[in-house]
């Protein structure tokens, strides 16, 4: 019988490079692997749905599957977390020393719908009181003109959002002090150059993201892997066959950081971080599936229904294929 030929398309991490050279295959699949820039990814899937297998903002997901807008199905395999306290910048000269300083200040996002904003917007509402409604926002390309969001929003009345201009860009505005604050998945431009204008609103993020984690056991998930319907639907079995490659995938890349006799990355320190990230978060410190996902997975849920993005809270059931829930035991 011959194997199920798929399309994937997603980054090129670490954890999917067994994947990707085909060390690792799915049984019953052979994976077309294409390696693209996320955004990329996602707006090829949100206007064309091109890919049979694909990585997506999860934020994106929700709104989809809250409108029913895509014809793909979540497995719960997450190739992008990343903690976010790192992801908000701000002018120096726009007196914010601290979250709650943000109250009624210009705050630009590339789009309000994505995931790391999401997060952002989550913690600045739970842990300091500031809620989305309490910013003015300005969305709109990071360093390139002309971005869009990539799903129509349909917000609460109360939440004040604007386009930037044409000629304009986030990381300019936020130089210039025309915008007070930024949160943005890449890092700006004008910040990695060392402009005196701009600082992280958490100059200290390792320490407060690793008590967020401490406080509250969330490493947000940014993306997640999703698979046709019709595909599902013919090949039900395609699910769980690929979250056990995923999850091999992502063992070896333990098993490499577990091996001392030399270092398979260029960073000096990787066996002490390594090391720490396991004391702190367990062996397994990115994991895949519900079980070890669930509160992860429903505080992103409750703050998309918070932030106006979503109608309801939607129950995981809803959200991931069913055969992904559990796994069989000897």
């Amino acid at each position: 019988m011959s194997s199920l030929t798929l399309s994937l398309a997603s980054w090129d991490y670490d954890r999917m490079k067994a994947i990707a050279d085909g060390t690792v295959k799915p049984a019953g699949i052979n994976l077309i692997y294409l390696s693209l820039p996320v955004e990329e990814i996602f707006w090829r899937l949100t206007k064309f749905q091109e890919f049979d297998v694909s990585e997506m903002s999860f934020s994106s997901y929700l709104i989809a599957k809250d409108r029913n807008l895509l014809d793909y199905t979540a497995i719960p395999v997450f190739p992008s977390r990343f903690f976010r306290h790192s992801c908000v910048f701000v002018n120096r000269h726009a007196n914010i020393e601290r979250p709650e300083d943000l109250r009624g200040k210009r705050m630009g996002v590339p789009e309000y719908q994505m995931t790391a904003s999401l997060w952002i917007r989550g913690f600045l509402e739970h842990d300091y009181g500031v809620k989305a409604r309490d910013l003015k926002w300005f969305t709109g390309g990071l360093e390139e003109k002309g971005r869009e969001e990539k799903i129509k929003l349909n917000l609460p009345d109360d939440i004040s959002i604007e386009a930037i201009g044409p000629d304009q860009t986030l990381n300019e505005m936020l130089e210039s002090g025309e915008i007070d604050a930024l949160m943005s998945a890449r890092t700006p431009s004008s910040f990695g150059k060392g402009s005196p204008h701009i600082t992280r609103l958490f100059p200290n993020y390792v320490e407060v993201e690793k008590d967020y984690y401490r406080r509250s056991g969330f490493f947000p998930i940014m993306h997640v892997i999703v698979v046709r319907n019709d595909v599902l639907e013919k090949h039900p079995w395609v699910a769980s066959n690929l979250v056990a490659a995923f999850e091999k995938a992502k063992q070896a890349v333990y098993d490499s950081y577990n091996e001392t006799a030399a270092l398979k990355t260029t960073f000096p320190w990787q066996v002490h971080a390594h090391e720490e990230a396991k004391s702190l978060m367990s062996e397994d410190y990115w994991p895949y599936g519900i079980d070890k996902n669930r509160d992860t997975l429903e505080a992103a849920i409750q703050y998309s229904h918070e932030q106006g993005l979503t109608s309801r809270k939607r129950c995981l059931e809803e959200l991931f294929a069913a055969s992904t829930f559990g796994h069989f035991k000897i």
